[in-house]
């Protein structure tokens, strides 16, 4: 693998997983969440953090702000549409950031001006307002013409034309629905530094999806042709299929920067981390042959593979496992094993532990350990996944839960649990042992949440493997979810359902008391 040197160009990364990222169905984060992805993001060299919509509701609008306020390396970047008050509104979420940037945008493509109702002139004249205002308030104005891939090229031309003169220093080209093929994505950059005045004097962005799974492949064509700026998210999360994946291309200038001979601020011992973290919080497991990040990356299987790995590693990995912060080894630990064993072994796992919290997750191991007889790291992943995803503040707590299975007749649930602090019970019934305790939790908690989603996979191999079960919920037009390992599959399933109702509890909640303040 080869290393950029300093005099090679810069790449910047510009994330939009707190964004885009968070525009998957399903995929909605809650703010302390948003917070400790952005402070990752932060930590591990991202460029640009694009940490909301603050128009689209108070609780992006807050998010957005609080994440400005915390960030010490990162420009930090909220979304605005093409009309004064969604920019002054995105103004009030970045100011106080140490490095704020207004991203502004309107859709160009003539499918998009008919939606929008402007012909070639109105829009021409709105994108010149749009962006002077934003400009007036900010020195670092990105703008966007949404589905520029199928944009007129002559009016592509103009349009960015026209927002650089009115002050924007980055313009970012959306392949918004994944339609571009590479060479075509290298042909629009390079046709806009040909032929638009003043395109060499700006950062040329590129943003892509990958709905025909090339999202990598265009925004490194891009990058070849002149852009300077790739829009990504951590496990590639997005809409539909997805953007861009920041690890792949962060790993893809490094291993082949013999043809890629540009570099980026990223830290990328950090990406496994943020990998799993993004994977906990948005409900959406990493697939197991996924690059860079999957199960699978660094797994062989076949006699051959493993032969040569085991003689000399280059022989059929490309990267080390340590460079995206993954052990090579994945030792076992076990009941014997010790408060400091566990620091150590979780510092390696890239978490790093205050005392407190140390506690909380050594008498989680050890329950862990007397009912698995080896606990391997992918177990222990799951572990402070499932301590993150719960608290002692919760409105919801599992306290005791018994399932009473037979092979005739309905299964039964024997549930306790606090709801506000009082312990409550209840014995239900259901169609199998998981129906039968959400049927329990309803009956306990009564709301009108829609189970969207239900998912279990194994962590680990064997009949005591931990099962890691995924919740999503949908109420009021929101997606929330919950997500818990146990070795007991109905527990795991129990605990997911109510971390998903806390957090429809904590957003209820929220909500009621931003509308007594603006009542007042």
């Amino acid at each position: 693998m080869t290393t950029p040197t300093p005099a090679q160009d810069r790449v910047l990364i510009f994330d939009t997983t707190l964004r885009d990222g968070e525009q998957s169905p399903g995929a909605t984060m809650s703010h302390a969440e948003k917070l400790e992805i952005a402070q990752l993001l932060d930590e591990m060299g991202v460029d640009i953090i694009e940490a909301g919509f603050p128009i689209a509701s108070d609780g992006d609008f807050q998010a957005v702000r609080d994440i400005a306020r915390l960030a010490q390396r990162a420009t930090i970047c909220g979304l605005a549409r093409a009309n004064f008050t969604d920019i002054d509104r995105c103004w009030e979420a970045i100011r106080e950031a140490k490095s704020p940037r207004i991203h502004t945008f309107i859709g160009t493509s003539p499918l998009h001006r008919e939606i929008t109702k402007l012909d070639q002139d109105e829009m021409v004249q709105r994108i010149h307002d749009t962006v002077t205002h934003a400009r007036n308030l900010c020195d670092n104005v990105q703008w966007s013409p949404m589905d520029a891939t199928r944009t007129e090229r002559d009016y592509l031309c103009r349009v960015v034309e026209t927002a650089i003169k009115a002050g924007a220093s980055t313009i970012n080209i959306p392949d918004t629905v994944g339609y571009t093929y590479p060479r075509e994505s290298a042909e629009i950059i390079a046709m806009l530094r040909e032929r638009v005045p003043g395109a060499d004097a700006v950062i040329l962005a590129t943003h892509c999806h990958n709905d025909l799974g090339m999202a990598t492949a265009n925004a490194l064509a891009a990058v070849e042709a002149g852009a300077r700026q790739i829009e990504c998210t951590i496990n590639g999360l997005g809409e539909r299929a997805g953007n861009t994946a920041l690890e792949e291309v962060v790993m893809a200038l490094k291993v082949r920067n013999d043809i890629l001979p540009y570099r980026t601020s990223i830290d990328s011992t950090k990406i496994m981390n943020i990998s799993r973290m993004v994977a906990a919080v948005s409900g959406f497991p990493v697939q197991f042959n996924k690059a860079v990040v999957g199960k699978n990356a660094f797994a062989h299987e076949s006699g051959i593979h493993q032969d040569g790995v085991l003689k000399n590693a280059e022989t059929f990995e490309i990267m080390r496992p340590e460079d995206i912060g993954l052990q090579a080894t994945n030792l076992v630990m076990g009941k014997h094993s010790g408060r400091a064993a566990l620091r150590a072994k979780m510092a390696q796992l890239g978490y790093e532990l205050a005392d407190n919290q140390l506690k909380d997750v050594f008498v989680r191991f050890k329950a862990l350990a007397d009912r698995k007889k080896e606990v391997y790291d992918d177990d222990l992943i799951a572990l402070m996944q499932d301590s993150a995803a719960s608290g002692a503040d919760d409105h919801l707590q599992l306290r005791r839960l018994r399932v009473i299975c037979g092979t005739d007749g309905p299964q039964e649930a024997e549930l306790t649990m606090t709801v506000g602090g009082v312990e409550k019970s209840i014995d239900a019934t259901g169609d199998g042992p998981v129906d039968a305790t959400f049927n329990a939790v309803r009956m306990l908690f009564p709301h009108e949440a829609h189970l969207e989603l239900y998912q279990v996979h194994a962590v680990t191999e064997g009949t005591d493997a931990q099962a890691t079960v995924s919740v999503r919920l949908e109420a009021e037009g929101r997606i929330f979810t919950g997500q818990s390992a146990d070795t007991d599959t109905v527990v795991a399933s129990a605990r997911a359902y109510v971390n998903a109702l806390n957090k429809l509890v904590l957003a209820q909640a929220r909500g009621n008391a931003s509308a007594m303040i603006h009542a007042g």
